[in-house]
């Protein structure tokens, strides 16, 4: 009897250690998001609207009022709907905690195979805040200005 009591105690030690390893390994805030940036690099490309808006807060904000989510996820779904590729090649990214937040900067490029204006392609410099909303990290505000 005393046999069984031990090996239901190892039983349980050993599921408690199994569920706990998961968190143990817990992915790092900065590696949230920087997958989280090119994860919607990756959606943008193949012209995802709710790939590119899955990482964005309801509230975000582009380049002070210039495009909200809404605006955002509609040119994707517009470029996508009139069969233009959008290539983005993610350059250096840097990502730095502040406080509660986390703010990453980084470098894109933008080409294409269509129609697009030739003004909205090439380099861009892109900082964007990010904040965790129901345990994910979203992006909440972005700026971004094209490097000549």
């Amino acid at each position: 009897m005393m046999a069984s009591g031990k090996t239901v105690f190892l039983l349980i030690a050993l599921t408690l250690f199994a569920l706990a390893l998961p968190a143990c390994r817990r992915t790092p805030d900065e590696a949230q998001v920087r997958a989280a940036i090119v994860g919607a690099a990756h959606a943008a490309e193949a012209g995802s609207a709710s790939g590119v808006g899955e990482s964005l807060s309801e509230d975000f904000d582009g380049n002070a009022g210039a495009l909200d989510r809404r605006g955002l996820t509609g040119m994707v779904r517009l470029l996508a709907l009139r069969g233009e590729h959008v290539g983005v090649t993610m350059g250096p990214m840097s990502i730095e905690a502040r406080g509660e937040r986390m703010v990453a900067t980084f470098t894109v490029t933008l080409t294409s195979g269509g129609k697009l204006l030739p003004d909205q392609l090439g380099v861009y410099q892109v900082e964007s805040a990010w904040r965790k909303e129901d345990g994910e990290w979203r992006c909440y505000t972005a700026s971004w200005k094209h490097v000549v």
